[in-house]
């Protein structure tokens, strides 16, 4: 790891992809205090150095072969990069944006971040307005934002967008566009590079693209994480169920129910497509079946995304009407768009389910103080990812997260806890 190269890495936040952004850089501090300090206690050993001598040693190297001297400066501590670019959002009554980058951002690796599903209250014009932003809004504070930061010089740009605009118009029907494929193209003729996005609703909207690249991350082993606290899930004897929502859901809840080693069942819908999902409770599904049994076993369900969560609640009070013990559902993107919390208020009174698990790439404040919502953090996720692709390292172990959740598990199992801790 060239440690200098890391002031080379430039995170832009949009508006609605601020906390978000906050989060990540967090978590990239850590992340280059951690690598450089094993590396100089490498280098310690190996030249028999003292440590406050290599990392003044270190901090001249940087001094010296960077263009200008470095804006802090410590020379006896670890210099960590402050990585977040200062930037100006400004919008126009008439509902147009622009990008304004306060400082130098020619030939560095540029990160923006944009979270579109953010409509909480957001600060622009140097903080003298408040506005609520809608995707399009979002989408087009975003594209402002590329096309400033080309015309800036940077030397590559990539898009964090955990949640991928107008991902679920990836499949033609009838007279209608692809617009998850036009936004693609979009993106390419602005320049950016690459793509970072979570649990993308569908893996054909990565063959829209020619010359960008998207890694496409997953939060199986978060969720996992957060759902081994509430369950028992090393033992094999637990009463435990992977409910597939729909058969669009099979491939992803048939990951954990191998990761898992728990059974899979498959919750089939049928549909009359001549009706609108307008919210929660007017949803076009007209019947349910169930391929799998539930009956006083803990189900749980795994989806990429939770818009209305009409879906959702039809799903849970139906397995709960099957005999399902407990109800726990698992949504990467966790919208919850319209009035959609509201109803899941009213079903967990009802007992329909037990706990909801969410990550933070969706900006959220209420969901946060509900009794049975579980926020998990991707936020280190997402930093080892950019680390890794700024470094030219590879993202393997990240993408295919099968090794580190079977560790995960061992490590839970009683038992071999049990060992641990008398050894």
């Amino acid at each position: 790891m060239t440690y200098s190269g890391s002031a080379n890495l430039a995170i832009l936040a949009c508006p609605g992809g601020e906390h978000f952004a906050d989060a990540v850089i967090k978590h990239l501090k850590h992340i280059y205090v951690e690598k450089l300090n094993r590396k100089i206690d490498k280098l310690i050993k190996r030249y028999n150095l003292q440590k406050e001598r290599l990392i003044r040693d270190i901090n001249f190297y940087n001094d010296l072969i960077s263009s200008g001297l470095h804006e802090n400066n410590e020379i006896e501590k670890i210099r960590v990069p402050r990585f977040k670019v200062n930037a100006r959002f400004t919008y126009f009554t008439n509902g147009e944006f622009k990008t304004e980058i306060l400082e130098c951002i020619r030939g560095k690796n540029v990160f923006i971040f944009q979270d579109v599903e953010n409509h909480y209250p957001l600060w622009v014009n140097e903080g003298k307005n408040q506005h609520v932003f809608s995707v399009n809004d979002h989408l087009m504070s975003m594209m402002v934002t590329i096309d400033a930061v080309r015309y800036a010089g940077a030397a590559h740009i990539t898009l964090v967008v955990p949640v991928y605009p107008y991902s679920r118009q990836h499949k033609k029907k009838g007279r209608e566009g692809l617009t998850a494929s036009m936004l693609g193209h979009f993106y390419e003729t602005l320049g950016v590079d690459q793509i970072i996005t979570l649990d993308i609703h569908s893996r054909e909207i990565e063959n829209a693209f020619h010359t960008a690249r998207i890694e496409n991350l997953h939060a199986s082993y978060q969720i996992m994480r957060e759902l081994s606290k509430i369950e028992n899930l090393a033992d094999p004897n637990a009463e435990f169920v992977i409910v597939a929502p729909d058969s669009g859901a099979v491939d992803r809840n048939k990951f954990y129910s191998s990761g898992l080693k728990k059974p899979l069942a498959m919750i089939y819908k049928e549909r009359d497509y001549s009706v609108v999902t307008q919210n929660a409770k007017q949803s076009n599904i007209v019947n349910i079946n169930l391929l799998g049994d539930v009956t006083g076993k803990t189900a749980f369900l795994a989806d990429d995304m939770l818009g209305t969560g009409g879906t959702l609640l039809k799903a849970m009070e139906f397995l709960k009407n099957k005999g399902a013990k407990k109800v726990i559902a698992a949504v990467s993107l966790p919208f919850f768009t319209g009035d959609a919390t509201q109803l899941f208020d009213e079903a967990y009174q009802k007992g329909f389910f037990y706990r909801i698990i969410g990550t933070n790439a969706v900006y959220h404040e209420e969901l946060l103080k509900k009794e049975w919502y579980i926020s998990t953090d991707v936020s280190g996720l997402f930093a080892q990812t950019i680390s890794r692709l700024h470094h030219n390292q590879s993202l393997s172990g990240l993408l295919d997260n099968r090794d580190i959740i079977e560790r995960m598990l061992h490590t839970a199992d009683p038992n071999t806890q049990h060992k641990i801790d008398n050894k």
